[in-house]
């Protein structure tokens, strides 16, 4: 494993030596349009295992994606080998349908901390709640990005992620009550708190998550992509293509629905993934929201 051979999968030029933000950022954003955020595996047969070496094969040498416990451990361990000051944090995702936040810590991020100021860098959400920037921990400020306004809010030791998002334009009227699209302008994404965390305490999640029937990711197959303007989705055959501010405080929403023998073709045109076993594609509905 070595950090140029990863630098060449994103395609990321830029400085090595710089510990700073600018220089995170870069890092990031190749990482997010390079690497998507995928579940595949599950529905192809495939094991997701959290052993560093495997992801970083998985990732980088075999060019796939995969989900947060994946994507930003390999983060993690770029930012780290380049000297940056980072540690894991553990979240709990909210469910909208429920309208309550998951009792299981599910989700991995990477707080970054430079010059005294910490920030979360998370690589492991897709769709729209993919941050495009590190996010300053400070609780109450908002903070534009691309995808729309991101803000923390912290009580009592507990921090909150939100998002607002702008209206959406959707050509495509049949899909304009698509349970995939989010109704809410402001959207809960998911809670933490500051306790440091190893990968071992994300094991347990990791095959829960592929496994049980109550799991999102064994009832849909994900695989979502960040763009230099918006993001594209591929889940079960419904491929999405989002466009940020295609007009004043509007995106751009695209569906289609694409044929069994036109998934295989899309995954490699449209998220550059080919796979090694044959996917079965899946869509339950449940509550996964672009």
């Amino acid at each position: 494993m070595n950090l140029e051979e990863y630098f060449a999968r994103t395609g990321y030029k830029g400085s090595t030596e710089k510990q700073d933000l600018e220089t995170l950022t870069d890092i990031f954003q190749h990482h997010i349009r390079a690497v998507p955020f995928e579940n595949l595996s599950i529905h192809c047969g495939e094991k997701i295992t959290l052993e560093l070496e495997h992801v970083y094969n998985k990732i980088v040498r075999r060019k796939r994606g995969g989900w947060c416990m994946e994507n930003n451990q390999l983060l993690g361990w770029v930012l780290k080998g380049l000297g940056y000051d980072t540690s894991f944090l553990g979240a709990h995702v909210f469910n909208p349908h429920q309208n309550t936040y998951s009792t299981l810590m599910t989700h991995l991020v990477v707080k970054v901390v430079i010059d005294g100021k910490a920030y979360i860098v998370d690589g492991g959400f897709g769709v729209s709640y993919q941050m495009w920037q590190p996010m300053e921990l400070v609780s109450g400020k908002d903070q534009p990005q691309a995808p729309g306004i991101f803000r923390f809010t912290e009580k009592n030791g507990v921090w909150y992620l939100e998002k607002m998002r702008r209206k959406q334009y959707i050509p495509n009227q049949s899909f304009s009550n698509s349970d995939l699209l989010e109704k809410k302008e402001c959207r809960k994404v998911y809670m933490f708190s500051l306790e440091p965390r190893t990968m071992e305490d994300f094991c347990f999640q990791c095959t829960y998550l592929q496994t049980s029937p109550d799991s999102l990711f064994t009832k849909k197959s994900i695989c979502t992509l960040q763009t230099t303007d918006g993001f594209r989705a591929l889940i079960g055959w419904t491929l999405t293509e989002t466009t940020y501010s295609y007009k004043e405080n509007m995106d751009l929403v695209e569906f289609v629905t694409l044929e069994d023998e036109e998934v295989e073709k899309t995954l490699k045109e449209k998220f550059n993934i080919s796979l090694e076993r044959k996917l079965v594609p899946i869509n339950v509905k449940a509550s996964y929201t672009i």
